[in-house]
Order: C-alpha cells, then structure tokens, then sequence
C-alpha cells in the first residue's frame, strides 16, 4: 500500500515539473489587436507609413489577340470536288505555294475538255473572220457574212479566255491541256506562309465551294484588337503603352503599344476599336483568339501608397492595420477601413478622405498572418 502511495505522489511531482511551452496568441480588447514584441519579432513584422509612388492612370478595356485580315487565310475551292489526299494537322507551319491537299471530281474533266473543244475551234474561226475580212475589204462578200465571222470569233475567243482562266484557278495548265493531258485531280496550294489553325478536310469527304477548307494564320503579326467604350476614347493617343493579361491561362503581364486608334463608333455598346503592337519575345507565348483584360496607360500621378502586402481585403472592403499604442513592449493596431486607387505590382494608392495620412504609422508586413 505504502509502496503505491509513494509512486503516485512521485508521478504527480513528476508531471507538474515538465514545463509545456505553448505559443501565445495576439490579443483582441476593444477592437485592438495586440502583439508582444516578441511577437512582433518572431513574425518579422513592419511598421511602417504610406509614401509617394507614381502612378499611372489607366483605361481599362478587354478585347482578344488577332491577326490583321491580311495575314489570315481561309482556304476554299470555287469547284467542288473530294478530297483525295492530305497529311496536314492543326498546328502545322505551312508555306506559301505549298501543296495542301489534292481534290478529285470528274467535273475538272468537263471543264478541260470544254476548253479543248473551244481551243481546236477558235482556230477555225480566227481563220474564217480573216478571211471574210479579206472578202469584205475587197467588196466580195457583204458585211453581213463579215460581222457574223467576227463575232463568232471574239465570242469563241472571250470563251476560250474564260475557260483558261477558270483552268488556272484550279491550278490546272492549259498547255498540258491542250496537248491532251487531262486530269481529274487537282492540287490546292497555301496562299500565305503561316501555320494551321483550323483543318476541315478529311480524306474521302465531298468539300463544297462555301466550305473552308483549313486556315491559316501569320503567328508572327499577332496584336491587339481592344474595344474602347466612346466616354474613355478622346483619351487614347497613339504609342500609349498597354499592359494586358490574359486572365484564362496565366497571371503574366504582357506589354503593347496603341498603333491605331479607330474613327467611328460600333455596336449597340457604343465602343471604338483600338490596335495595338505587341514586344516581339511576347508573341511565342500568345495564341490568335484569346481573350485579354487589358489597362491603356494615358497619364500618370504621384500619390501616396502602401505595399500591396500591407492591403487586407474582406468581403469586397478594404482595410488596413494602424498602430495605435506601443508601449510595455506590446504593440496594439486598429483595423480601419480605406480606400483605394490605382494598383502596381507592389504598391495601392490609398486615397484622401481615409483615417490614413502621410505620417500614419501601419503594420507592413506579416499582416496576413496577424489577421489570420
């Protein structure tokens, strides 16, 4: 008995001899917060108040990337025919004049033989209208037989024109033609150099003169295609800079430049459309059609800021952390709300009219892990 007696007094001594530290936590009285300075050194915080920044004053507008009209090609044929052959994905770099796909229909064989016919006749009639033009001049046929000879060759040759034309649209040569070699496949080459961005011809496929076939873009003339709305336009100057993001694929910062400003307002949103240049080392990471948020800058002004880090945002409001009492080495702040103006990376413009002023004395850093 005695011997349990004594284990039991010596765990109870035991036990209330181990120390367990714990963390101390800020304190809320009153709608202060406060921290000990070991806190305040522990959590690196700062203290610190607002300075003067520059600024820039910017309008903000959204639009895409895009490529001039020039510079976009939409393949079709203005004869239609099945495609026989292709080996082209979406994304392949193409050049000018490179074959894209061959297209097969046994109209191309009506059309060349069509222009046979009419290449053997215009020989005979060219023959006819100058003989009779011969006649004529020397008053031994009437001027009826002369005219019916004449236009009877320039209708021929307008035809035979026509048709020639209409053979080198397909791509076809009206020399190998004429020497009898008919085709009924037919090759169509890229107009542009550039790279496919859209590909419609599948193999086997009937393809009709309204269909496009493939697209093509020039990646390397990307810009800027921004709609402006009419009350911010008198603004907008050309070789204003813009710094876009595009919100969908990545928190970068890209850079343009206004290149054209428009000079008439469109659409039921009253807007006016705005060009811009793109950096050159941007344009690898940008792809035509994408959506972009975009901010013009067309002044600038100094105003007070804080860092960004500084800022505390709840439920669509803004706040910040002011110093009220440092002393018994025990730091107290008040959270006030603010007001706030234009953003840079690092700093916010507080405005005028907030409890903040120039020599305010605010917590800089470790704020998040303070409200927390």
């Amino acid at each position: 008995m005695n011997k349990s007696i004594y284990l039991l007094v010596l765990s109870i001594v035991l036990f209330s001899c181990k120390e367990t530290k714990t963390e101390e936590a800020p304190i809320e009285v009153d709608n202060l917060i406060t921290v000990t300075s070991d806190q305040f050194k522990s959590a690196a915080m700062e203290i610190a108040s607002p300075t003067e920044h520059d600024f820039e004053i910017t309008v903000k507008t959204s639009g895409k990337i895009d490529v001039p009209p020039q510079n976009r090609a939409k393949v079709t044929t203005f004869v239609g025919g099945n495609v026989k052959s292709t080996k082209l994905l979406v994304g392949d770099k193409v050049t000018k004049g490179q074959p894209l796909l061959t297209l097969e229909n046994t109209e191309f064989l009506d059309i060349q033989k069509e222009y046979l016919e009419v290449a053997e006749q215009i020989k005979y009639l060219k023959s006819e209208y100058e003989r009779q033009k011969t006649l004529f001049d020397e008053k031994i046929t009437s001027q009826k037989n002369y005219l019916k000879a004449e236009s009877d060759y320039r209708r021929a040759k307008a035809m035979y024109q026509s048709l020639k034309a209409k053979l080198k649209m397909l791509n076809i040569n009206p020399a190998n033609v004429e020497q009898g070699e008919l085709t009924s496949v037919i090759t169509i080459f890229s107009p542009i150099s550039g790279d496919i961005v859209v590909m419609n011809a599948n193999v086997g496929m009937y393809v009709a003169p309204s269909d496009v076939m493939l697209e093509i873009i020039q990646t390397e003339h990307l810009h800027l295609e921004l709609n402006v709305f009419e009350k911010d336009i008198l603004k907008i100057k050309v070789d204003q800079d813009i710094n876009f993001k595009v919100p969908e694929a990545t928190d970068e910062i890209f850079h343009a430049k206004v290149h054209l400003v428009g000079k008439s307002i469109e659409g039921n949103d009253r807007t006016i459309n705005v060009h811009g240049h793109l950096d050159e080392n941007m344009k690898q990471k940008l792809i035509t059609g994408m959506f972009v948020e975009a901010a013009i800058v067309v002044d600038s002004k100094k105003a007070m800021a804080i860092p960004t880090e500084a800022l505390i945002t709840e439920n669509n409001k803004n706040f910040v952390l002011l110093l009220k009492e440092d002393k018994n080495n025990n730091y107290s702040f008040k959270k006030v709300p603010v007001k706030v103006g234009e953003r840079l990376e690092q700093f916010v413009e507080i405005l005028s009219g907030n409890q903040i002023n120039s020599s305010s004395k605010i917590l800089v850093k470790g704020v998040f892990d303070l409200v927390n």
